[in-house]
């Protein structure tokens, strides 16, 4: 993936306006999730997928699931690879500044008390895949709200890995087997989701596909243990 780019910073911090944190807010509370078709400028789009890509395949994580003592690495539950972003790329920190936005605002919308948010890249080869789960579990994690944001080019229906999102698990759809919605991992696009409600899956990819995956959490004092990885 290492491109070896000279990465120039963003001209711009770009906004979250209000009409559209209203409108997350808004389909949040009624349906508890929604997919964005374009939130974020393309300049920045771009510098995140160069920045994405002048990573070294050894920066990549296999990615596990569960925390401290329960962390395990099952291939055939999921095989992606993942790398955990700070502030030290320019395009990632105008990202988190972006995120920051929407965590404020949808406090002030729908009061969750979101606290802060954690990402990571994620890397799907091809061939890979994320077998159904949830990112937590309700009344003992600190996960509120699943956020991707994809960053794939150029996606075909035929490259596969779409985000297939299940039935809300409080309405008695422990079992369901059809998807409630299927999200194309088209660049740019970005769905949110409540954390304890959808039980979601990636399936197999056919090309490599990038995102962001990341979690808004409540303070851990107030949430019981933490959830496990995702």
């Amino acid at each position: 993936m290492n491109t070896s780019l000279n990465l120039a910073p963003p001209t711009a911090r770009p906004p979250l306006e209000e009409p559209v944190l209203t409108s997350i807010a808004d389909a949040l509370r009624r349906d508890g999730h929604i997919v964005l078709r374009a939130p974020l400028p393309p300049a920045m789009l771009g510098g995140l997928l160069r920045h994405f890509r002048s990573l070294d395949d050894a920066d990549f994580k296999r990615a596990g699931i569960g925390r401290e003592e329960e962390h395990q690495l099952d291939r055939k539950v999921r095989s992606d690879r993942i790398f955990w972003l700070d502030r030290d790329n320019a395009y990632v920190s105008a990202y988190l500044n972006w995120m920051e936005e929407m965590r404020l605002g949808l406090n002030r919308h729908l009061i969750l008390g979101l606290f802060d948010y954690e990402c990571h890249y994620a890397y799907y080869d091809r061939g890979t895949f994320y077998q159904k789960h949830l990112d937590a579990f309700h009344g003992n994690t600190n996960r509120v709200l699943s956020t991707v944001l994809y960053l794939t080019p150029n996606w075909q229906p035929r490259d596969g890995g779409e985000l297939a999102l299940y039935p809300s698990v409080l309405h008695g759809n422990t079992e369901a087997e059809e998807p409630l919605l299927r999200v194309e991992p088209r660049f740019g696009q970005m769905v949110i989701f409540l954390s304890e409600e959808f039980p979601h899956e990636v399936l197999p990819v056919q090309r490599p596909r990038y995102s962001v995956t990341g979690w808004f959490r409540v303070n851990s004092s107030l949430g019981g243990t933490v959830d496990p990885a995702s």
